[in-house]
């Protein structure tokens, strides 16, 4: 497994110099660019803006993993569904352009006044076509675990079979949810097979089983990356190593 690191919540006013400067300190080796911070990796960049991003990642050695876009897919008006399928295959182009391995989207809520089998089937079937776009442009598609109701592995599930597409998976977000009786494995085996990218937040943290995750983690031969989602701090650096090194240390048999 590799160490990465998503912008949000910790890194959103880096910009792409500091970004870069700061993971190589702290041997975090790849990044997830959430949309909308200071780093700027928007799909509004010009084809030599891309080839710059990627030229200068390379450079600093931090591994460009995916991007972190806000696609969503649940909305009663398919209006809005469209706007979000159009907007994942301008990501798409984005990360295909600039060497990242993979585009993150979500669902964010089940509306109370729609069956829940039905957005279940809506979310997939807007998940074929951006699992088309990503297979075009050699990138995947990573469903996070995401919202208060749709989170639920189950339902992340069903969505998954609904879909099918081979160029879609699972982002692993590490939620209180993903708990029954005090372990993961239960809903861990659930969605497995499809794990292709995983969010970790605070390893200091005893109301979730890190080392039973990382266990989980290493016997699918998971050999990608792990991305921290961790708060703001004044002292980045210091919290950066500590955390490099417990995250090592869960790794441990």
């Amino acid at each position: 497994m590799k160490l990465g690191l998503v912008t949000y919540n910790l890194a959103p006013k880096w910009d792409l110099a500091t970004l870069i400067k700061n993971c190589k300190a702290t041997g975090f080796e790849g990044v997830e660019f959430r949309t909308t911070h200071a780093h700027g990796v928007e799909p509004t960049l010009s084809p030599d803006q891309r080839k710059e991003v990627k030229k200068r990642c390379a450079d600093g050695g931090l591994t460009i993993w995916g991007l972190g876009s806000v696609c969503e897919f649940h909305s009663p008006d398919p209006a809005v569904v469209r706007k979000n399928i159009e907007t994942c295959a301008e990501f798409v182009k984005l990360a295909a352009d600039i060497g990242a391995r993979g585009v993150k989207v979500r669902p964010n809520a089940i509306p109370k006044e729609v069956p829940v089998h039905k957005t279940l089937e809506q979310i997939g079937k807007a998940l074929v076509e951006c699992g088309k776009a990503g297979a075009a442009n050699g990138v995947e598609i990573w469903l996070e675990g995401h919202g208060r109701d749709s989170q639920h592995p189950p339902h992340i599930r069903e969505m998954m079979d609904l879909c099918r597409h081979p160029a879609v998976g699972v982002c692993w977000n590490s939620n209180k949810p993903d708990i029954v009786n005090g372990s993961v494995k239960e809903y861990f085996q659930l969605l497995a097979k499809d794990i292709k990218s995983c969010h970790i937040n605070e390893l200091c943290s005893s109301d979730y089983p890190w080392r039973e995750l990382f266990a989980l983690l290493k016997s699918i031969h998971y050999d990608r990356f792990t991305l921290a989602e961790i708060p703001e701090t004044t002292d980045p650096i210091r919290v950066m190593k500590y955390y490099r090194a417990l995250w090592l240390e869960l790794q441990r048999p």
